[in-house]
């Protein structure tokens, strides 16, 4: 980034944000000869990214393909246009499909990402063009050494969903932790990862054990900071600089002193979308006025680019089946009065478990989207009523895989128990006493439940029944379902869910090239939006786990490719040449 006057500075490119969809930007333009500065509000990158699974669904990815997995192009157009209905039109759907695969092979290519396959991780709904994997890829684990000092300004893991600061990757990983009593494999995977957790605690204060989200954010942060991305922290932007109907540049306050930055080509707007934002939320998330919102997103992903976005004109899309991508949270108390959000990802769906609503009774298939979960909440909680839910175990599930924030066996129940998180009962009727439920429902409920349970069935909810269902069971279960065994041995665990998000669906609204466009439908030059700063492509649906991060990161490729004059997949040649001829002149 060079100096042109004065307190004021240019690059070509101006990212605001730091998360997947941002730094895949950053290194895209910069790939491609552009000066990219990347502007992150906080002291720290990654913003939703790095607390995320890290999964992308990117259907036909080279991982795939080179697995043997080779679908024809109809086939995920086939799911999406069963689950999407009208949205399926979106024509930014399109340049998705046909630019995902080619961002993966991108990244892949020039080093900046190793991956890892999804090749067994179904789509979430058993529906015409759905596939049973071969569709999702995430970062392989990385060494946090490698980042050098680097590692000081990566967010590090969510707290509570971590083993005292160490994250748990899924698959392999997470199956060694939850087998570790039962075979000495899994307890000398899970020895091996604990030692070296704590030489790590002891030289560097945090993980360096990096997967997942954390591991994808290191990967491309690494790669931007090598490529000479200019990276900012402490930088949030403040207002954009319009001069006839075009984005020429943004305010920012970069450790509290105001800069002026000036771009030659355009602002890319990655900056995490509302899902702590209660302003731009009323009126569109319906259980607000019943209770505030949990998301497990960063507190400081306060819809600061939709609101510059909308302050210059911007169309805002509020419009979508859901507003937000929904999941069951558990509050943890914090120790200071307050809570911290744990959503619950993964043990729903496990042997051992059910859930029931404030009146004791199963509403749900405890082993559906975590986004179906909270919706079938919402959608059976009377208006007059508060939307909450009990996640409930026997003792038998609660050693083997914990419950929410509340450690497996070898890890003490006493503090979750002391801080009031966890509910404990010796049998069912006493553990509704302290859970506030009717016993005699309650019991009934179990016992119907447990009836069909053990010979594998559910009759009320299906569970089980489609692969998105067995793959959240767990494997290893000895039972004809692994998502299904009786909760018989006591004595019992609850802990109280409600309703949450991972992020927000609902944005500004973006043509097919990602270009942001103002309220007349006409795009505003210079500018652009992608990851939760953009409405969902998927109108507010959620097909398949990675459906954030998949098309954050895509159009991040196509927007720094169309900043850049270079040609996108799926967009109108003829757009393409006017639009290079603009650039150009």
């Amino acid at each position: 980034m060079d100096s042109e006057m004065a307190g004021v500075q240019a690059c070509d490119v101006l990212i605001m944000g730091s998360g997947a969809a941002a730094l895949c930007a950053a290194i895209t333009a910069k790939e491609a000869g552009l000066d990219v500065l990347v502007a992150e509000k906080t002291e720290v990158f990654g913003g939703t990214s790095a607390w995320s699974g890290g999964w992308l669904w990117v259907p036909r990815n080279p991982l795939a393909v080179r697995a043997g997995i080779v679908e024809e192009a109809e086939g995920p157009r086939r799911y999406l246009r069963a689950l999407l209905g009208n949205r399926a039109n979106d024509p930014r759907l399109e340049v998705f499909l046909e630019n995902g695969p080619e961002m993966v092979g991108f990244l892949e290519d020039i080093g900046a990402m190793v991956w890892r396959d999804g090749n067994k991780i179904p789509d979430f709904y058993d529906h015409d063009g759905a596939a049973e994997g071969g569709r999702s890829v995430t970062a392989e684990p990385v060494d946090g050494r490698a980042l050098g000092p680097l590692i000081d300004k990566l967010r590090p893991p969510r707290d509570v969903l971590t083993l005292g600061g160490m994250a748990i990757n899924s698959g392999a990983d997470m199956a060694h932790f939850f087998n570790a009593t039962r075979a000495p494999a899994s307890m000398w995977h899970v020895t091996k990862r604990l030692a070296r957790h704590a030489i790590d605690l002891a030289i560097k204060g945090r993980s360096l054990q990096l997967v997942g989200g954390n591991a994808l954010v290191a990967r491309l942060l690494k790669a931007a900071s090598d490529r000479g991305v200019t990276l900012w922290s402490d930088c949030p932007v403040t207002d954009l600089i319009v001069e006839n109907a075009q984005v020429t540049g943004a305010t920012l306050r970069h450790h509290g002193r105001d800069r002026m930055i000036t771009v030659r080509k355009g602002v890319i707007l990655a900056a995490g979308g509302f899902p702590h934002d209660p302003t731009r939320q009323k009126g569109h998330f319906a259980h607000l006025d019943k209770r505030a919102h949990a998301s497990a997103a960063p507190i400081t992903n306060t819809g600061d680019g939709i609101r510059i976005a909308e302050t210059i004109g911007a169309q805002i899309d509020m419009t979508l089946v859901e507003p937000a991508a929904w999941a069951p949270v558990s509050q943890v108390p914090d120790g200071k009065g307050g809570f911290k959000n744990f959503p619950h990802l993964v043990d729903r769906g496990k042997p051992g478990f059910l859930a029931v609503d404030s009146h004791g009774k199963r509403f749900v298939n405890e082993a559906v989207s975590y986004h179906d979960f909270i919706k079938t909440l919402l959608a059976v909680t009377p208006e007059e009523e508060t939307p909450e839910a009990w996640l409930i175990c026997d003792h038998k599930a609660q050693r083997q895989f914990g419950i929410g924030w509340a450690k497996p066996f070898p890890f003490p129940l006493r503090p979750f128990l002391r801080s009031g998180y966890l509910k404990r009962g010796r049998s069912l009727r006493d553990l509704a006493v302290k859970c506030g439920l009717p016993p005699e429902t309650l019991e009934q409920s179990v016992t119907r439940f447990n009836a069909h349970a053990r010979d594998g069935r559910d009759p009320e909810f299906h569970r089980g029944e489609t692969p998105y269902n067995r793959v959240s069971g767990w494997a290893k279960h000895k039972g004809p379902n692994p998502s299904l065994a009786p909760l018989e041995h006591g004595p019992f665990y609850a802990v109280k869910l409600i309703p949450g998000s991972l992020g927000t669906f609902a944005g500004i609204k973006t043509g097919a090239d990602g270009q942001v466009l103002a309220n007349d439908g006409t795009p505003i030059g210079g500018l652009y939006a992608i990851g939760n700063d953009a409405a969902s492509i998927m109108g507010g649906h959620y097909p398949s786990g990675g459906i954030t991060l998949g098309p954050g990161m895509t159009f991040g490729y196509v927007t720094a490719r169309r900043l850049a004059g270079l040609p996108v997949k799926g967009l109108d040649e003829a757009s393409q040449d006017i639009e290079l001829q603009r650039k150009e002149a």
